[in-house]
């Protein structure tokens, strides 16, 4: 069963958004980011090749030539996945084919209107039977 953490109280969606990217990369493993609009899409790309100074973090779209052999992918849809290790859901809603996956990451902002969509995927999640681990990212900064 796909285990799911969500990560709240984060100061920047994209930002940390990143930060999992790169903690993924670093420690070898696969991520898949969804990215249900090409407006989120884009924008985590070109936060990507931006948000280190210091290092870099290989990324290519889903439809790419090399997303086979690339470790951070950003989808937009579900057409072929090179792998289903990880998924980290940058939409308003539960990824469609989320169960697919050994992991789903959910980032909530401190925002009220992404709060409460973040809530509704969450009863989602545990109304499917899907225990949910809470981190709260600005206890984790105190």
């Amino acid at each position: 069963m796909t285990e799911v953490k969500f990560f709240f109280n984060v100061d920047s969606k994209l930002g940390f958004a990143c930060r999992l990217a790169k903690k993924a990369f670093d420690e070898g493993r696969k991520l898949i980011v969804y990215a249900p609009t090409e407006s989120i899409a884009a924008e985590f790309d070109r936060l990507l090749w931006t948000f280190s100074q210091l290092s870099f973090v290989p990324h290519v779209r889903a439809s790419h030539t090399l997303a086979s052999e690339t470790p951070i992918i950003i989808a937009t849809d579900d057409v072929a996945l090179p792998h289903h290790e990880a998924l980290l859901n940058l939409g308003d809603e539960p990824p469609p084919f989320f169960s697919r996956f050994e992991h789903l990451r959910e980032i909530v902002s401190m925002d009220d209107d992404d709060r409460l969509k973040a809530r509704d995927r969450l009863k989602f999640y545990k109304s499917r039977g899907f225990d949910i681990q809470n981190h709260d990212m600005k206890s984790a900064h105190a």
